[in-house]
This record gives structure tokens, sequence and C-alpha cells, in this order.
């Protein structure tokens, strides 16, 4: 028998083994245009690849016998007692893959207790975010104009986020090749090619699309300006994110000024830039080359990590990119990461089974975490130290 539309969401998950399974759902069930748009990088993938690539040039040198009965992955940060010490990194347009995708993430973040980033690109409020998930942080994506800069910040504010976390390696929209060749575009532009793409994923289709259609209209880009924006679909609408050369230190110490919470500046790769930003008033860093979506050939923020933190040891350095197994998060905070995050996988789970499939994500990797802290020999994160890694290839 052919499965249906309803099948419980459990029925999907029974092979989903790793968080890499789920991108090979997830290839099944998306259109091609809005699979490629998640999963792909810039230009050649290179930054993409390096990602990966540089958790493989570490080796783990485990000690034995130490008695890990009694061990725990709970994290803190910013006086904060996290489950884990992994959160979900903000995505944008999460609401066109998984039906109300940033809720189903914020929903299965609180219940994990893990922190969930909301994203300046998604399309649901962020007003409707923070009411299932109290804890979440805000990402922003600055206007230029101070006076939309100022009316953003009031209104994340006034919403009762406390962290706001603003993204600084976007000064330009990236050369994203592999969205132009697969039909992807923002706002998407109705076509034969996209009607056709919907039409053979049915599951899709009705699932998340015209379900989203028919309970809550045309999606919009809720949160990139105190205002509303485009529409995620229209044959003429204009989304204005092309440029951001206004970006500098001058406009961070404006937001400064004006944000009363907690600041993470997210996507420094330099020592330096990571130390003016903690002068200037951030809390906490991400070193992050967005996933490999902005400069092809950016190195991977593993390569980098240990200079940033040796810069800024008084403030909590965190990281994104690449990160697919417990081992992987291991070995960025032996490098001295107080906490990771993971983007893509988390997406895909929402998409093929909503909530549930991230629940099973957080479930996949903090298992995966608990048990290779046993094999290493590690009863807490705050333990793990760069002799626990070797070198193996240059």
């Amino acid at each position: 028998m052919r499965p249906s539309f309803t099948d419980q969401p459990a029925r999907r998950l029974r092979r989903i083994l790793s968080l890499d399974d789920f991108e090979h759902a997830a290839r099944r069930h998306l259109p091609g245009p809005i699979f490629a748009y998640v999963i792909g990088g810039a230009e050649t993938n290179q930054s993409l690849r390096d990602n990966r690539e540089a958790f493989t040039e570490y080796g783990f040198v485990p000690r034995v016998l130490v008695g890990v009965t009694g061990r725990s992955s709970q994290t803190e940060l910013f006086d904060t007692q996290w489950s884990h010490p992994f959160g979900i990194a903000p995505m944008g347009i999460t609401a066109l893959t998984a039906y109300r995708g940033d809720l189903a993430l914020a929903r299965a973040a609180a219940r994990a207790g893990i922190p969930m980033i909301v994203s300046g690109a998604s399309l649901i409020r962020l007003e409707d975010i923070i009411a299932v998930n109290p804890d979440a942080w805000f990402q922003a994506y600055l206007p230029g104009d101070p006076a939309r800069t100022e009316a953003l910040i009031e209104r994340v504010a006034k919403a009762g986020y406390r962290t706001l976390v603003i993204t600084v390696d976007t000064p330009v929209s990236a050369n994203r090749e592999n969205n132009v060749r697969a039909g992807f575009s923002t706002p998407l532009r109705p076509s034969l090619r996209l009607a056709w793409d919907g039409i053979t994923h049915p599951r899709w289709l009705i699932g998340t699309f015209a379900r989203t259609l028919a309970r809550h209209g045309m999606p919009h880009f809720e949160n990139s300006y105190a205002t509303r924006g485009a529409p995620i679909l229209s044959p003429d609408a204009v989304r204005d994110n092309s440029d951001r050369g206004y970006m500098d230190w001058r406009l961070f110490e404006r937001v400064r000024k004006l944000w009363k919470g907690r600041i993470v500046v997210k996507g420094v790769m330099d020592a330096r830039d990571a130390v003016l930003a903690r002068d200037l008033g951030a809390e906490g860093l991400i070193v992050s080359n967005h996933g490999g979506r902005q400069l092809d050939g950016s190195v991977s923020p593993l390569r980098v990590l240990p200079a940033v933190v040796a810069a800024c040891p008084d403030i909590p350095v965190m990281m994104d990119s690449g990160i697919r197994r417990g081992t992987d998060a291991l070995k960025a905070m032996a490098l001295g990461a107080r906490f990771v995050f993971v983007g893509r996988p988390f997406n895909f789970a929402g998409a093929i089974a909503g909530e549930a499939g991230v629940d099973h994500a957080i479930r996949l990797l903090g298992s995966e975490i608990a048990r290779d802290m046993a094999l290493l020999g590690v009863n807490r994160v705050e333990q793990l130290r760069p002799e626990m890694l070797m070198r193996t290839r240059n």
C-alpha cells in the first residue's frame, strides 16, 4: 500500500539515524528549487566543502577508565543552563520548507532546553515565535536607514527578546549560482517550471504550501524591518536585500546604544574583528562563514576558532557551519568553542516531519554527544581541551 499524506511522523523517521539522513529524505520531499536554496553554498561550494573537511583533519586521543556514568552535556551560557551544548542556527524562509517551520523549530527547542535563533529572513512574525519560545534569540540584518534600524530594534525589544544577534558577514548578496540554476529566487517568480516542481512533490505541496495558503494566506518576509516585507511568491515584488555596504563599526556602536539587552555578533572570522566587537560591547561571538553561503573560498570557522578564542577569552565564543555529528561538536569545543549552532539538518528535519522531526534531530545529536563523551573519557563539556585532539592531516 502506498503511504498516504497523513502518515504519522514516526513512520517517516524510522530510517533517520543521523543528521545527514534528514538531507537525503528532504531531497526527495522538497521541490528542487527549495532544496537547492537550503543545501547550496556560493559559487563553486569551496567553503561549503571545507566546513566539513576541517573536522576530518583532527582525531581524538581518548582517555580510559575514568568513570563516566555521571557525565552530563548540560552547558551554561549567558547565565542559563542549557540541556545540550548546541542550538538551532538562524535560517531564513523555513516556513516554506516546513509548515509553520519557525514555530516548529521554536517549540522543539523550548521542549529540549536548547537556544533557537530566529532569522531576520523568516516568514513568521517574530512576536508569534517568541510567544511559543520565550528564550529565543533574534538575528537581525540591520537596515541602513537610522530610522528603520531604530524601529526594528524597538520592535524586537517590545516583543520580549533578550538576546540580539547581529549578522555582519553580508555586506552584499552572495553569488549563489546554484539558486539561479535551480530556478530559486526571493521572492519566487511564478513559472511553469515552479508549478511542475510543486505538482511532482505532492506531500510538500499539500502539507506545507497549500496548507499555509489556506490557513494563513501568502507568506511574507515578516522580520527584516519593523514593517511587513515582500511576499514569498510574486511576479513583480522586490525584496530589498542586495546591498548592505553601509554596515560598519559605527553602525554597530549605534545599535549597541539602542539595544538594552545582550548582543552577540555572528560572522566573525578574524581575531582582530573579534576584539573590536568585544571592545564595542558585544557579549558573545559566533565564529561563522554563513554555512559557506557568502564568500566562497573563506576557510572553515573551525580553522580560525582557536585564534578568536585566544583573542577574546573573557566572553563566550561560539561556532556554526558544518557541524553534523556529536564528534564535530566535541572537536569545536575542545578547540575553545563554548557552544555550537546547527542549521540545515534542523531545517530538513522540520520539512519531512514537522516538530516531531526537529525533536528527533535534537535527540540524535544529543545522544551522539553523550555517547562520544563517554568514549572520549569526559564527564563535562568544560573538561574538553585541545590536547584531546591530534592533527591527522595538514
